[in-house]
């Protein structure tokens, strides 16, 4: 289980929320929205009856049912959601230090692993050129499929970028990949920082 801590004021007020609300509506729910990319955000919701819960996990530590993203877990981990009361109402506010880059432990998972080189190696030189490059998916536990985005897409060097940079940096730093492939189209080329 993630260790996410709920403060005392917050979770007082998100149970005030949870009891203004209809009776479908079962618990509060936490997952993080593109997680491991610099777009990532930590998001709470209400979690109702009809939801499908087959991919959260339950805690029970606080006076209502939280609900944890199993594929958040490690993004959402050491987060910290808190409630300042203010004339204005308050504000609820998360601190998720792992959210765009999580920690990783021995056991983390193919996909983890490659996100964690991808925001922490990769995308730093990129964002010289205005570019970067995110995961779309693991195919068959040893392909990686990744989207470039910003000065990469479109770019005349993108092969070289993929081959001599990115895949050869993954596959020295986790030898189960076998290959990578690009799922960008590359016909737009407006913001490619070589045409």
């Amino acid at each position: 289980m993630a260790s996410i801590q709920i403060t005392k004021s917050a979770e007082k007020y998100l149970d005030e929320l949870l009891q203004k609300q209809d009776s479908d509506t079962i618990g509060v729910k936490v997952f993080v929205s593109e997680p491991g990319s610099p777009r990532a955000e930590t998001c709470i919701a209400y979690c109702k009856e009809d939801d499908d819960k087959s991919e959260y996990e339950i805690s029970k530590d606080y006076c209502f049912l939280l609900y944890l993203d199993k594929k958040s877990i490690s993004f959402i981990e050491d987060s910290v959601v808190d409630y300042s009361p203010d004339k204005f109402g308050g504000t609820l506010t998360i601190k998720a230090p792992n959210a765009k880059v999580p920690s990783i432990g021995e056991d983390a998972s193919l996909e983890e692993r490659v996100n964690y080189l991808l925001y922490t190696e990769i995308n730093p030189s990129l964002a010289s050129h205005g570019g970067e490059v995110s995961l779309v998916e693991i195919i068959n536990k040893e392909m990686a499929v990744l989207q470039f985005g910003g000065g990469c897409q479109g770019c005349g060097m993108v092969d070289v970028t993929l081959k001599d940079g990115v895949e050869k940096t993954l596959i020295e730093e986790i030898p189960e990949l076998k290959g990578i492939t690009d799922a960008t189209d590359h016909s737009y080329r407006e913001n490619a920082y070589y045409k």
